[in-house]
Parts: structure tokens; sequence; C-alpha cells
């Protein structure tokens, strides 16, 4: 199946985009791939599959790669002697601000291009983690106890320390801290206002348990990956995420009990349904005495999730095939017609 992979993007996140763009060239080896890197000034360019390697956007050498525009229903190349046209479903693999803010779904949609990923109001929900709360509470899913901080109005955390402080829209762990004591605040929320004006503060939790889930919806039915239980330290900072988002090895299912696994997967169900129809996404879960709680949605996963997947190539054509279709609304200008006829004109 022909398959583009969009990446890139201006965002904090835009290496990782490189990095999962690169890991899935090998993972979907068997589709027709193409490649088009969007750079941080909103440009497209067309990326041979050869050049597919890091050190060819840090050295800007997709400059001299050719330009594409966007156009109803595919990217175009124009030359003198008219244009190329790169239709196919587009993958949206742009981490971070433009490709999971809904930049990017807005685009594809007013373009009528198809595209895996969260649509425009997924998207929001999901980015935004204050509003990724909201979501919790109107769906009647646990999620952390949190307060929220402000670069424009000083408050005090009422939370008792240990305290992770993380930036309200941004992912990787960047920006994100653990502050153990009184003493460590103010280095914290300056790291943090650094990359956002509004932060979320929530209880550091010693000795929790976290798993994570993936999954997409094709024929009507959602389909789930294994449960990962991912080893870390104290938590992945953006180093270790780095390295995480170039993951294509399997790796093992959770050992786990059948009902906590079943809670999981009901947990994550609830998530998706209704809301995330076209895209794959990860759930990162805590388990604390036995209650599930959500942690954080990751709407464009690092590397999509691929090694929660035994056939992860037959994962992305089951959801491609299976994409939601938004409906343009036919314009005939009726009641101008009506209006003209009865004054008559």
């Amino acid at each position: 199946m022909k398959l583009t992979i969009l990446f890139g993007g201006a965002s904090f996140e835009h290496e990782i985009s490189i990095v999962s763009a690169i890991t899935l060239k090998a993972k979907l080896s068997s589709f027709d791939l193409t490649f088009v890197f969007c750079d941080q000034d909103h440009k497209f360019y067309l990326v041979e599959a050869s050049k597919m390697k890091a050190n060819t956007f840090s050295k800007n050498q997709h400059k001299k790669m050719p330009e594409l525009s966007i156009a109803n229903g595919c990217f175009t190349q124009k030359s003198m002697f008219g244009a190329t046209e790169y239709k196919g479903t587009v993958l949206n693999l742009i981490h971070g601000a433009d490709g999971e803010d809904g930049t990017i779904a807005a685009l594809l949609d007013f373009f009528s291009i198809k595209y895996i990923g969260p649509r425009i109001d997924a998207s929001v929900f999901s980015y935004d983690k204050r509003y990724t709360k909201w979501l919790c509470s109107a769906k009647e899913i646990k999620s952390v106890k949190y307060e929220l901080l402000s670069a424009k109005v000083h408050k005090d955390i009422t939370i008792p320390y240990p305290v992770i402080i993380k930036p309200a829209r941004l992912g990787s762990s960047i920006g994100v801290s653990i502050v153990k004591e009184e003493s460590e605040l103010d280095y914290a929320l300056d790291t943090a206002f650094e990359f956002d004006t509004c932060l979320i503060v929530e209880p550091f939790l010693v000795g929790v348990k976290e798993y994570n889930v993936a999954g997409y919806m094709a024929n009507a039915e959602i389909h789930c990956s294994i449960v990962e239980e991912p080893q870390k330290n104290e938590f992945l900072d953006f180093e270790k995420k780095y390295m995480d988002f170039s993951r294509s090895e399997h790796v093992l299912k959770a050992d786990i009990t059948p009902a906590l696994e079943k809670k999981l997967i009901a947990n994550f169900k609830k998530i998706y349904r209704s809301l995330f129809e076209g895209a794959l996404i990860r759930c990162d879960f805590f388990v604390v005495d036995g209650e599930v709680y959500l942690n954080e949605i990751n709407p464009i996963p690092g590397s999509m999730a691929n090694y929660l997947f035994e056939d992860f190539q037959g994962s992305i054509e089951a959801l491609a095939n299976s994409l939601p279709h938004a409906k343009r609304v036919k314009v005939t200008y009726d009641y101008i017609h009506s209006l003209s006829s009865a004054k008559g004109k």
C-alpha cells in the first residue's frame, strides 16, 4: 500500500519526529513509502528514502531536495512542465506542536487528504494535559490529582512534596522535574516555564506501577496491543525517551493478572472510543493499590509504538483501510437563487 510519512514540524520534539520516521522506514519496508519533511519554517520537502538519515536534516541537506506544496487530495511537486502529485494515505508522524495540537489535522482535513492520526478534537484533549484531566473527569476515568500553575499568576503549591512538575503542552519529558523539597522548586519552575506558560503539578508517586497500552480502530472494532510494563528508574527524562523513540524490537508482555489486563484495556477503550477514530494512540497508566489511573495520552506515540504490536504492518494497513471520512457540505446556492427569483433579479 502507498503511505506518505509526514514528519518534522516546528516544535521542541522536531528531532524525535525524525528518529520516529527513520525507525518506521525499516518497520514498514514492504509498503510503497513517500517521505515528506516539514521544516521549522513550515516548508515541505520530498526526501528520498536513501537520504532518510539523521544528519540529512541536521546538515540542512533537505533544502536541496524538491519542495512540495499541498493541494486538494495530495502533496504536489511543481515544475516547468506541470506538477507531480503524491497521493496516498498520510501518516502524521509530527510529534508535539503542529502534529499533536491539531494544526496538521486541520490542514489535511481542509485539503481532503486521508490520514492516520488524531483529528482536531482528539488533538485538543490529548495535547494539553489540562484538557486531558477534564476528559478523564467527563468519561469517569481516574487520574492523579493535580494543580495548575500559571506564569502570570503566582500561586503556592499545596500538594505535599515530592511533586512532579511538567509543562501542560509538551511531551517527551521536556521541561519535567521531580521536586523533592521546597529548595528545589524555583529551579524546576524556571525550567518548565521556559517551555510553557501553564504547568501541571502532581504528587510524585513512589513505587507506582506503570503500564502502556496502544491501539487503533479498524472495521468498527478497537484493537489493542499487548500491555507493556516499561522499565524505568524514577522517570524517563528526555535523553532516555529520545532513545525510546527509536525502539523497533517487539517487547515482552507485562506479567500481570488477567483481571488487571482487562481493567487496563477497558480504560483504554473508554478513552479511545468516539474521539480517537483514525489514530493509533498509546495510553500510559499508573496502577496504585489495584486502581488504574490515566497518566497521559500519546496521540502520536514515538515510532507509532510499533514494538507493542505482533503485526505492526498489518495493523497500519487495517487502520488505513478504516479511516473516518468527513463529508463536505455541497454548496448549491439555492437560498440565494430563491431570493433572486423572488425579487425578479
